[in-house]
């Protein structure tokens, strides 16, 4: 691809976007005429992620541990270079290490803090500054419906999406003069990898609270995002919506 062709596409960051919600959410953004760069620490190949050629030439991806600061400078750098310039972050990336308080292990704390919450950081760190010299950019965080309910088990990964929603606020308060957006999606229960070890029973019984009985899917997701990347969200800042189907109501 031409670098002319190139500046004529928005560019799209993804963390976590080799699979899962983060696959979806880059899928859906190519679709819209995107440059999509989909970041992970283990990449796949294009022919397993998606069959439609169009969105492959959409489609790049990077290779990221969005912990580690230096490495998420230099992966944000190249992009920069090569696309020139980013106009969305998805900040997705993110695990869980669950256990009760008392079986916690400290590098479990840790870890999950290390890619849920100081991975956003890195990351919007690195992309703030071109953002602020373009005088335009969104930052789009994916939190969790725990990180507003809670939830036995996943005291760390509670802590990390709540944390997002502070670090959220506290961004879209400090970069929206220069015209950069940062919003938040919670999402509920998504049939992704990462909830793919319930049982029938446990699904059956958590999907029995959902007011839409379903659990949700990647693209709800993604469809969401593509709003927060969009023209019609132009005067939206600081803002944490929803999509679980009703859950957290």
């Amino acid at each position: 691809m031409k670098m002319s062709e190139i500046n004529l596409k928005k560019v799209a960051v993804v963390t976590g976007g080799t699979k899962g919600i983060g696959q979806g959410i880059v899928l859906e953004l190519a679709s819209r005429g995107f440059l999509v760069y989909a970041l992970g620490r283990n990449l796949p190949e294009m022919n397993n992620y998606t069959q439609d050629s169009t969105l492959a030439e959409n489609i790049h991806f990077a290779k990221c541990d969005v912990s580690n600061f230096d490495q998420v400078s230099e992966v944000f750098s190249s992009i920069v270079k090569e696309a020139g310039r980013i106009d969305v972050l998805v900040n997705n990336a993110g695990i869980t290490k669950d256990g009760l308080l008392l079986r916690m292990k400290e590098t479990d704390w840790d870890a999950v803090m290390d890619i849920n919450l100081k991975g956003a950081f890195n990351t919007s760190k690195a992309v703030a500054r071109t953002m602020m010299g373009q005088r335009s950019g969104r930052i789009i965080n994916i939190g969790s419906i725990v990180g507003t309910t809670g939830n036995a088990g996943q005291s760390n990964y509670s802590a990390s999406k709540s944390g997002l929603v502070g670090f959220t606020k506290s961004l879209a308060s400090e970069l929206g003069s220069r015209n950069i957006l940062v919003n938040l999606i919670a999402p509920g229960y998504i049939q992704t990898d990462m909830t793919a070890n319930l049982t029938k029973e446990q699904l059956k019984a958590f999907v029995s609270n959902i007011p839409l009985k379903r659990a949700g899917l990647p693209e709800d997701i993604a469809r969401v995002v593509a709003f927060f990347a969009g023209v019609d969200s132009s005067y939206i800042t600081g803002q944490i919506i929803h999509v679980d189907g009703g859950l957290a109501m």
